[in-house]
């Protein structure tokens, strides 16, 4: 499938609502479980979901297509969630990241980004040279990427309460 940046747009804004959805109201020890050492609770997942809409998405977007000679991102701290206040309730950090992806989509469209504008490229401090149609296609997938993540690890949660149907369900193999 070819990129599609109103297909993004759709998809980017339901990912607020969908995590409120998974998220809402349930109890601490839930959220906060990982799958181990060097993992993350769908509560840090959603910590590095905020962190990127502050820092990453569209201001990478603003560098490529501003007048800039030198194109370059500032580098992503992809465990800046690790710093920040973990007192906060799951329904504060639910807030706070559908009012910021509200907020960066309603400067997306403010662009009035042209096909050709697709093409216009800046340059990641380790990837190299990259497009903007390339960035807003790795935030749809990033995306995508973290609501899976999200509902593997609460899956595994009863990952030893399933019993024998463990065999049927690829979700706890992952």
């Amino acid at each position: 499938m070819n990129f599609d940046l109103n297909h993004s747009i759709d998809l980017l804004s339901r990912t607020p609502e969908t995590l409120r959805t998974l998220l809402a109201g349930l109890p601490d020890d839930f959220v906060r479980s990982d799958e181990g050492d060097n993992t993350w609770s769908p509560y840090e997942v959603l910590g590095h979901l905020i962190h990127g809409e502050k820092t990453d998405w569209v201001p990478r977007a603003q560098i490529i297509l501003s007048d800039r000679a030198v194109k370059t991102f500032e580098p992503y701290d992809r465990f800046a969630q690790q710093q920040a206040d973990q007192s906060r309730s799951i329904e504060v950090l639910l807030d706070e990241f559908a009012s910021l992806r509200a907020q960066n989509l309603k400067t997306l469209k403010s662009m009035n980004i042209e096909e050709t504008q697709l093409d216009e490229t800046g340059i990641h401090p380790a990837l190299g040279t990259a497009t903007l149609r390339e960035l807003l296609a790795t935030w749809t997938t990033h995306d995508l990427g973290h609501i899976a993540q999200i509902a593997r690890v609460m899956a595994k949660q009863y990952q030893s309460e399933v019993g024998p149907w463990k065999a049927y369900l690829g979700i706890l193999k992952a």
